[in-house]
């Protein structure tokens, strides 16, 4: 990192992109994935893509886990959280809890691993007719020992639902800031899963989307508390804003410890952004592969216990699970309610 102007420091952002405690790292996947055949696979030939392990992204996209449909079949987690970001496309879910989801345009699924949760997230293409553009956030939330222990649980902040804030600049360049977590001035959040650090008022976690256009100017509030850091990522092709007087582009971040009100700004250019931002837990991280513990023993002992009880078992016929192709956006939850956007629940 180098210091500029300002509190902050630019950096350049590596694959995943690296985080400020309370979070692990984040990722975005982008993919141009073809038309579709009628199973939901591409209309395309696989050819050069290394099945089972495909990260290349040959011919603008990738099938990353997937044999046939892309995406990543069943694999574990414990001790953190995921929050996953869908903008363009969908994503199916399901897990060792027996609960499934398709989501996708603007969704967003929290996930609490806990004690311990195996799930596929496959990424099923739609349109027969046209193209299936994919862009997809993954952000890894720690969560404190305490939680570490918690029952699995996973929130669905359906997009319609989550506030955005809008503003309009001094040049009349417009902007806007999509909630996920923590409150932006009189706007309130969506609920987090309960066992969230996000949970807890003295964590101070903020999840904020800002798409600016050109000429734009926001100013982010000050973080609650002193102990809290906050990292902005900027991304999108020829992307560039203006943080606190520092130029950051497309493939660069800006981090602040102890963040006051922060500058936000465009020139010519529009800029998208995802800011993170919370108190660290402040306990040892102990981490390996899908796996976030505070000891080495603990890390240990979550892969002996994945091995003898795969963390409830499997109850699916397939490791990739893909829903009918007539399914329209949904949740079920452990418990069988079944939600969808509309709040109908069953």
């Amino acid at each position: 990192m180098r210091t500029q102007r300002g509190s902050g420091q630019t950096f350049q952002l590596d694959r995943p992109w690296q985080a400020l405690a309370p979070f692990l790292f984040a990722t975005r996947h982008v993919d141009n994935y073809p038309k579709a055949t009628p199973k939901m696979t591409p209309a395309a030939s696989l050819a050069g893509h290394a099945l089972g392990r495909d990260f290349g992204n040959p011919e603008g996209w990738s099938m990353y886990h997937g044999q046939t449909v892309p995406g990543f079949p069943a694999h574990p987690h414990r001790g953190f959280e995921t929050i996953t970001i869908v903008t363009r496309g969908f994503v199916d879910h399901a897990d060792s809890t027996g609960a499934a989801a398709r989501y996708g345009a603007g969704d967003v699924q929290w996930l609490t691993a806990g004690n311990g949760v195996s799930h596929s997230e496959m990424f099923p293409l739609l349109n027969e007719d046209s193209d299936n553009p994919f862009e997809l956030f993954q952000i890894w939330l720690n969560l404190s020992a305490v939680d570490k222990k918690a029952d699995p649980e996973f929130t669905m902040l359906w997009n319609e639902d989550i506030p955005v804030v809008k503003v309009t600049g001094p040049d009349g360049g417009k902007a806007q800031i999509k909630i996920i977590a923590g409150g932006y001035g009189d706007t309130e959040p969506l609920a987090t899963p309960s066992n969230s650090w996000a949970a807890r008022p003295e964590s101070d976690v903020a999840v904020w989307m800002l798409d600016l256009q050109p000429h734009a100017r926001v100013e982010l509030p000050a973080a609650l508390r002193g102990e809290a850091r906050r990292a902005l990522y900027v991304y999108g092709d020829g992307a560039a804003a203006i943080i606190d007087g520092n130029d950051v582009a497309d493939g660069f971040g800006y981090a602040q410890t102890s963040p006051g009100a922060t500058v936000v700004e465009t020139g010519d250019s529009s800029a998208q952004l995802l800011l993170l931002q919370g108190v660290p837990i402040g306990e040892p991280v102990a981490q390996h592969g899908p796996f976030v513990m505070n000891t080495r023993a603990e890390i240990a002992e979550a892969y002996d216990d994945y091995q003898r009880t795969q963390f409830g078992g499997w109850p699916w016929d397939r490791t990739d699970v893909v829903h009918p192709k007539s399914e329209t956006r949904f949740a079920r939850h452990t418990d069988g309610r079944l939600e969808r956007p509309e709040h109908v629940v069953i």
